[in-house]
């Protein structure tokens, strides 16, 4: 039996809409205890310009602040998880804590834009993203791997086929790939029940 673990998932620039909300829900199903970070306080977007309109008006800053906040509770050993913005904001809870794993969905980016000196020494993860994601910047993802392989920390990243960004959000028809959503649920929920020694 795997061991249960905490896990405190980070939302996109959209704020907590139902794909997050599954996402919780396959976690916990799991067995996992899941903190879903609300940096919005309640607020959700489903427009692309209006929601980066809004990360823009509270800055990067207060949103890595919140996170910070959201998670002071939680004992050491959690894992980070995040969609697209959330992502990143999973990042800088990974370089303040001390985390068993990082879980990066449709967001990753070099920790050095985070104000970080380098990765977590060890700290395993394992990112997703579709090949065509329009917000995919392959030289961050680049960059963010090599700087997980410097720290000695073990890296996974899939891709899915399509160009959904949010691509486990049902209610979101354009983006949405169920078959993709399955294979990376799969290999999630893998990497959660062992996050020091991700799947193969």
């Amino acid at each position: 039996m795997a061991a249960m673990a905490d896990v405190a998932l980070f939302h996109p620039s959209f704020g907590v809409r139902p794909g997050m909300l599954d996402a919780a829900e396959r976690l916990r199903r799991a067995g996992h205890q899941v903190l879903v970070v609300d940096q919005y306080d309640g607020l959700t977007f489903d427009d692309y310009d209006e929601a980066d309109r809004y990360v823009e008006r509270l800055g990067f800053p207060e949103l890595m602040r919140r996170a910070l906040v959201a998670v002071q509770d939680l004992p050491d050993g959690f894992i980070v998880a995040g969609f697209s913005n959330g992502g990143g904001m999973a990042e800088y809870v990974a370089t303040q804590r001390r985390c068993s794993g990082a879980l990066l969905i449709s967001g990753a980016l070099p920790v050095a834009m985070l104000g970080a000196a380098g990765w977590p020494p060890g700290l395993p993860a394992q990112i997703h993203y579709t090949i065509g994601d329009p917000r995919r910047r392959q030289d961050w993802l680049d960059q963010l791997v090599g700087e997980i392989e410097a720290a000695g920390a073990a890296v996974e990243v899939f891709d899915y086929p399509g160009a959904g960004h949010l691509f486990t959000d049902a209610t979101l028809p354009d983006e949405y790939d169920g078959t993709a959503t399955e294979q990376l649920w799969t290999r999630a929920l893998a990497f959660c029940d062992s996050p020091s020694s991700p799947p193969r």
